[in-house]
């Protein structure tokens, strides 16, 4: 799909450039929230796609319960299960869902999905195709520092691998551990944090849709 985008979106853009805005500055304790995590590059590994997806999943129904629109930009063979979404409150008429065919394309469409000033979230979910040139990262963090967006990676590999670069400010390994029929624990272990230090948590605790059971 090329990086440009749908002329079904145009609408969508323009009217939310005109309410988007204002700070969003991050001043209090270390919180897994769209707000403390504005302005910065994060990304979410883990050994497989299922439990950073869920975190990712998270700040999407936050984000538009804040009434921020929000996109998704993955290949077709890595894009969620619509009815688990749904199924866990996300609005899948307000989540814009662009696919590409690899990490650096992906970083060119959050490029312009930011540039519109209309995304308070934008989730790259690259899986092991996560090359992004440094560069382009340069420009994500300025855009989500200029829009008061947050940019969310999501990435499969395990925590002793290397992270997409230097400009990610927040890196974090993501775990789900059964604690019950259909309830799971989603835990996020935080390698990396240029604001607060690593080695902090956020954990709670989900009732899994059919699709993650």
């Amino acid at each position: 799909m090329p990086a440009s985008l749908p002329e079904s979106l145009h609408d969508l853009l323009r009217t939310a450039q005109l309410w988007r805005g204002g700070d969003s500055s991050d001043t209090g304790p270390a919180q897994w929230t769209c707000t403390h995590l504005s302005g910065r590059l994060v990304e979410l590994s883990g050994a497989g796609n299922a439990a950073p997806v869920t975190a990712a999943m998270g700040l999407v129904l936050e984000s538009q319960e804040r009434g921020e629109p929000a996109a998704w930009v993955c290949p077709p063979n890595r894009t969620y299960y619509p009815p688990d979404v749904a199924a866990c409150g996300i609005d899948l008429s307000a989540l814009v869902t662009v696919f590409i065919s690899g990490g650096q394309q992906a970083a060119q469409v959050g490029d312009r999905l930011l540039r519109s000033g209309a995304f308070g979230l934008v989730v790259l979910d690259l899986g092991r195709d996560s090359f992004i040139p440094l560069a382009l990262q340069g420009r994500l963090v300025t855009l989500a520092k200029r829009h008061s967006a947050v940019v969310v990676c999501v990435t499969e590999k395990g925590p002793e691998q290397a992270s997409l670069g230097s400009m990610v400010s927040l890196r974090a390994e993501v775990v789900r551990t059964q604690v019950g029929f259909s309830r799971f624990e989603c835990t996020i272990n935080v390698l990396k944090d240029k604001t607060r230090g690593p080695n902090w948590t956020h954990s709670e605790v989900i009732h899994a849709p059919d699709g993650l059971c």
